[in-house]
């Protein structure tokens, strides 16, 4: 039997305590359960009979996921309290709720049928996208702890981006065939951009990451007038933001990081909300 470790000699190095944090965890706990329950639904989904009830609430888990983890790092940066156990339990939590579920999404909806007799081109696909989201997350780990990242900018599509593209457009075109317009071969549109965005998440496009967004500051009538428009159109029209809005939105924000460094200093900080005592001083 082994000896117990030796104590500490008296007045050496105290030892470094795991800092866990109760709130920030929360919330990414929140997006693991989440991206598990969006699993499960898929597993369930009986897409034979042309019922797709059960992917649409797992896309609806996908999209929550994405929220909880808009979240838990603005929760954890405002009280001060990030950590590195914050960090890599929130990278846990995006490889299933926005690697693994969206991969095998697009599997379960398109994938399996994309070359008939040949179901390996299908899971090779969706793992090519899964290898690529692990990879742009231990390299934002990494870049972390060497204190080489850059704290407003994200280096490659944050994969809950990638995510919730992958599945507002999924939903966008269920909704289209349930209203008879038939997506036909629109469908096979999803493995081509499944390996885009696999692309793009190990790139080196830069996008912003909107850290520097205060909520507590001022803002103009303006603003606050498209805010509160904003949030109205939430709840009156939900079904039409998730099926038009947030697949223009997400698209919108994939071109944004090629347009980025083509536009001026003064419009790029007007878009990301900027100014010069944020200036100054989602993976």
């Amino acid at each position: 039997m082994p000896s117990p470790l030796p104590n500490p000699p008296a007045g050496g190095p105290a030892e470094p305590k795991l800092k866990i944090y109760f709130l920030p965890n929360l919330l990414t706990a929140a997006n693991l359960f989440c991206g598990f329950i969006a699993l499960t639904k898929i597993v369930e989904a009986d897409i034979a009979t042309g019922d797709f009830s059960q992917i649409k609430l797992a896309m609806g888990f996908i999209l929550l996921a994405c929220i909880f983890d808009l979240f838990d790092g603005r929760v954890a940066r405002m009280g001060g309290v990030e950590s590195p156990f914050g960090r890599e339990f929130d990278s846990l939590a995006d490889l299933i709720s926005f690697g693994v579920a969206p991969a095998f999404l697009v599997h379960r909806v398109v994938l399996k049928d994309v070359v008939e007799g040949h179901p390996e081109w299908g899971w090779f696909i969706a793992s090519v996208y899964l290898l690529c989201g692990a990879f742009r997350l231990a390299r934002f780990n990494c870049l972390s702890a060497m204190h080489e990242g850059n704290s407003k900018e994200f280096l490659g599509f944050p994969i809950p981006s990638a995510a919730g593209l992958v599945a507002s457009l999924t939903l966008f075109m269920i909704w289209w065939d349930e209203k008879n317009f038939r997506t036909g071969y629109w469908r096979y549109c999803l493995p081509p951009l499944l390996l885009f965005l696999s692309w793009m998440m190990v790139s080196s496009v830069k996008y912003p990451s909107f850290k520097t967004l205060d909520l507590r500051a001022t803002r103009t009538f303006t603003k606050t007038l498209v805010a509160f428009l904003f949030l109205g159109s939430i709840l009156i029209f939900r079904e039409k933001l998730l099926v038009f809005v947030l697949p223009v939105f997400f698209t919108t924000y994939l071109i944004y990081g090629f347009i980025r460094p083509r536009i001026s200093r003064k419009m790029r900080d007007e878009i990301e909300e900027e100014d010069e005592e944020s200036s100054g001083g989602f993976h």
